[in-house]
């Protein structure tokens, strides 16, 4: 039986071919590469070559054109890859900005063999990939996990971070917040939450997640499981590595402008964090 979400992944793939972004791998280090799209003029075609004995063809790694207009990047969140959770704005931002919408590791083909989980390995890697792709200034925008991702992002690399758009997200998960966020939702722990097995629980994940309520039929949550939630191990891992202690926390002085959008009705991260971090 056909997979309902992952039919279509090519219709997704095309239109954002349309918007003007394609897919790239980056190796950031070795044992460590990030699929991040990019503008389709910022990559040439690759060249074919064949040797002097003709027994193999060889493709060329594409030339890297640094970006034209001001750049935008996008950081998905933790439901979904980076063009599933920024596929409806992809089209409008590109008129105007060099967008780049990037899978974070173990997401949409990103891995590395490096055991760190921590949001900031991902900053890194991100801010490294980047670099690779000839960006030196650039607006950050974070949903959720993605979020931290951003605010760590900005900490680390103010030069190449110049703002920040954040969404639903803090700038660090505490034990604290996490235990009171988790026992106020009905869960056990953030895997129970983010990381569902069952179509009851993708039902729950989206009851949590989306403001107003949607229905779906179970054969769409099913296809969904199957497609969007591999790399469990991988990922359980991530949100183990996302909880700091509340003691060792520290809240740094960014000097980007920093733009917090909000969902009022926000039930994993409420408004009073907002509040308290624009404080």
């Amino acid at each position: 039986m056909v997979n309902l979400v992952a039919a279509q992944k090519p219709l997704l793939h095309g239109l954002m071919k349309m918007a003007g972004i394609i897919p790239h791998a980056v190796e950031i280090d070795s044992g460590t590469a990030m699929n991040i799209w990019v503008p389709s003029e910022t990559l040439s075609k690759p060249k074919k070559k064949s040797n002097k004995k003709k027994t193999a063809t060889i493709i060329e790694e594409p030339l890297i054109k640094p970006p034209s207009k001001p750049v935008v990047v996008l950081v998905h969140g933790f439901a979904a890859e980076g063009i599933v959770t920024w596929q409806f704005q992809v089209g409008s931002l590109t008129k105007k900005y060099s967008v780049y919408v990037p899978d974070l590791l173990f997401f949409g083909g990103s891995f590395t063999d490096n055991p760190d989980r921590s949001p900031a390995f991902q900053a890194e890697c991100l801010a490294k990939g980047l670099r690779k792709l000839g960006i030196e200034r650039c607006t950050v925008v974070g949903f959720s996990y993605g979020g931290m991702v951003a605010f760590k992002m900005a900490e680390m690399y103010p030069r190449m971070v110049e703002a920040l758009v954040v969404s639903g997200s803090i700038l660090a998960m505490t034990d604290s917040i996490s235990a009171a966020t988790l026992e106020g939702l009905g869960f056990s722990s953030s895997s129970e939450l983010l990381l569902p097995t069952s179509v009851k629980g993708c039902k729950a994940l989206l009851k949590v997640a989306a403001h107003k309520k949607l229905w779906f039929p179970d054969r769409l949550h099913k296809d969904f499981l199957e497609v969007m939630f591999n790399n469990r191990k991988e990922r359980g891992e991530l949100l183990e590595g996302l909880v700091v202690s509340t003691k060792d926390t520290n809240i740094p002085k960014f000097p980007q402008r920093i733009h917090l959008l909000w969902g009022e009705q926000d039930q994993i991260f409420k408004m009073e964090h907002a509040q308290d971090m624009k404080g």
